[in-house]
């Protein structure tokens, strides 16, 4: 990335400053520092500019003088991606979408929202909920991510068993496209006519366009809750019940795993009232009409016993439920008592191969010498390692990238992904070919340029690079380790 020369920069400044407001442009170096990164802090890469369009007017305007300016561009919410997906990788433009966050319209009746990209995911939730509703997609992150940022990775979360993800809830989106043409994709209802383009640009990754306005569906909130904690002594047992829930005909609205480890981290830091010696632990939920609501809790606290549960036991309450899920949900933040970073993986495994995959992950982690806690998705199999490091360390950081990789690759080749709902992004560029042919890769990049010809909204994410010294590319702030590495060809 070349830096710009400082007059052409000021004069682009007040360019931008004339169609955002003279309040929503950064350009000092110390202002840009504060976006170089998302979740991932692996990966960091400076912007020339960062603003804050409120508008999808404004976001066409914006991304029209970059092509006139041969400038890259990406759009960015709350920065909670795990991926590097907002990161850029070349420079550029960061559209930051903070500002656009309104609910615009709700529509009780045909149970369906209109709201803007930088509407922070749980803020949905509350504008409904007074009237018995709730927007179902629930990532961990959910009370900081924006509904934006979910649509770029087509985000999950702990319901998604039974409730599915983003793309499941979408319905129309109003999208800048990468030539500043502002159309409709989708529509209103379930079944929009022509080709499904809204599901094709949900889990974009920013590469097909910015989206500005989100037509969503609402639920009515389930009559009954019940949630069940289920304590094991080894994390084998606590896999295999899992299965064994679903092979009784039950499908919970969340099966959640939480490793020896992380049950340490959640209860220094919250108290929330998982055993400290257990191996693993269940967080299993049903919910739906109040009718029939225990007996289904009966079945899967039977399961759970069955597959060797020491200790099955049902949220007495909500303020009991509440702090089940409080540790679940924080999960991550809790690490930091244990460790000064970790990365997040994020694949996705049959469910059978969950005792398999565990134990190999456990294993190669501490191969590499370092520890790892789990808490992920396991009702659909999607598997979040968090390899815990010390970037002051000589070489942690490799050793992380090495693991990383072997788990990659161990997903892939018992049948899984290389991602669930964090993205390929920059992390995992390289890994691509672990599931994908050429042909595929060929495929899917004659779909990207069709959106997005000239690549330059959001460049350098999702499809493998391998440059060698010279040779144009994408450059950031610091190298891609993956790539700096070699690692991808290692592994």
């Amino acid at each position: 990335m070349v830096p710009l020369a400082e007059p052409r920069k000021r004069a682009l400044r007040r360019e931008l400053a004339a169609i955002v407001g003279a309040g929503g442009v950064l350009s000092d170096p110390d202002e840009l520092l504060v976006y170089e990164s998302d979740g991932l802090t692996l990966f960091r890469a400076l912007a020339d500019f960062v603003v804050f369009p409120t508008s999808a007017e404004q976001v066409s305007a914006v991304v029209k003088l970059a092509n006139r300016e041969e400038l890259p561009f990406v759009a960015r919410g709350a920065g909670t991606g795990l991926s590097g997906g907002c990161l850029p990788a070349e420079g550029g433009i960061v559209l930051s979408l903070m500002r656009m966050n309104r609910v615009l319209e709700v529509d009780y009746d045909n149970q369906l929202a209109i709201v803007e990209p930088g509407l922070v995911n749980l803020h949905l939730s509350w504008a409904v909920g007074p009237s018995g509703y709730y927007y179902a997609p629930d990532p961990s992150s959910q009370q900081a991510c924006t509904i934006g940022g979910n649509i770029a990775n087509n985000s999950g979360g702990p319901h998604t068993l039974k409730y599915g993800v983003t793309t499941n809830h979408v319905l129309g989106l109003e999208v800048v496209l990468p030539d500043g043409e502002i159309v409709w994709l989708g529509g209103r209802t379930r079944e929009a006519a022509g080709y499904d383009l809204a599901g094709v640009f949900v889990g974009s990754e920013g590469t097909f366009g910015i989206a500005t306005k989100i037509a969503v569906r609402i639920l009515k909130k389930p009559q009954a809750v019940k949630t069940v904690l289920a304590v094991f002594d080894e994390i084998e047992r606590a896999s295999a019940a899992v299965s064994a829930i679903i092979a009784r005909g039950l499908v919970p609205a969340a099966v959640e795993m939480i490793d020896h480890l992380t049950i340490q981290a959640v209860e220094d830091a919250f108290g929330c009232g998982y055993p400290r010696d257990a191996a693993a632990a269940l967080l299993v939920e049903v919910d739906g009409l109040a009718a029939g609501i225990e007996a289904q809790a009966a079945r899967v606290v039977e399961a759970c016993r069955d597959a060797g549960a020491r200790e099955v036991r049902v949220a007495r309450d909500e303020a009991e439920r509440a702090l089940l899920w409080k540790g679940r949900k924080s999960a991550f933040g809790a690490y930091g008592r244990l460790s000064p970073a970790y990365m997040v993986m994020d694949g996705v495994i049959p469910r059978t191969r969950l005792p398999h995959v565990l134990r190999r992950v456990n294993e190669i982690v501490a191969a590499h010498g370092l520890r790892v806690g789990n808490v992920f998705h396991a009702g659909d199999g999607n598997l979040h390692p968090n390899i815990l490091y010390d970037p002051r360390v000589p070489g942690e950081e490799t050793r992380v990238l090495e693991a990383g990789a072997e788990i990659m690759r161990l997903c892939a080749e018992v049948g899984g992904s290389i991602s669930g709902e964090h993205g390929i992004g920059l992390e995992k560029t390289d890994f691509m070919p672990f599931i994908f042919s050429p042909a595929d890769l060929a495929f899917m990049q004659r779909l990207k340029d069709a959106f997005n010809p000239t690549g330059r909204c959001n460049p350098g994410k999702i499809f493998p690079t391998r440059k060698t010294c010279g040779e144009a590319g994408p450059v950031a702030y610091r190298p891609h380790p993956i790539e700096e590495k070699g690692l991808a060809q290692r592994f």
